[in-house]
C-alpha cells in the first residue's frame, strides 16, 4: 500500500514542476515581446532622427535615411502581424468549449 502513496506524491511533484515550467515560459515569452517592442520603438526613433537630419541637411545621403525608414516600417509591420496572430489565437481559445 505504500507504493501507491509514493506514486501520488511523485505525480503531485511533477504537476507542480509542470506549473513552474509553464510560468517560466510565460515570463520568457513576455520578456521576448517586451524586447521586441523596445527594438521596434528604437528603430522608429532612429528613422525619425534620420528624417530630421535629412531635412536639416546634416545627412546628405538619402539612402541612409531610406534604409532607416524601411527598417522601421518592416519591423513595425512584423509587430502588427505578431499582434494579429496573437489576437486570433486568443479568440480561438475563447471559442473552445470545456
Amino acid at each position: 500500500m505504500l507504493k501507491p502513496i509514493n506514486l501520488i506524491d511523485s505525480v503531485e511533484a511533477s504537476n507542480s514542476d509542470i506549473k513552474w515550467r509553464a510560468k517560466e515560459s510565460v515570463e520568457s515569452f513576455q520578456n521576448v515581446l517586451k524586447e521586441f517592442i523596445k527594438d521596434v520603438n528604437q528603430l522608429q526613433n532612429e528613422a525619425g532622427e534620420a528624417i530630421e537630419k535629412a531635412i536639416t541637411g546634416e545627412i546628405s545621403d538619402i539612402h541612409d535615411v531610406m534604409i532607416a525608414v524601411e527598417k522601421a516600417k518592416t519591423s513595425f509591420e512584423l509587430l502588427m502581424e505578431v499582434r494579429n496572430k496573437m489576437l486570433e489565437a486568443y479568440k480561438e481559445l475563447m471559442r473552445l468549449q470545456v
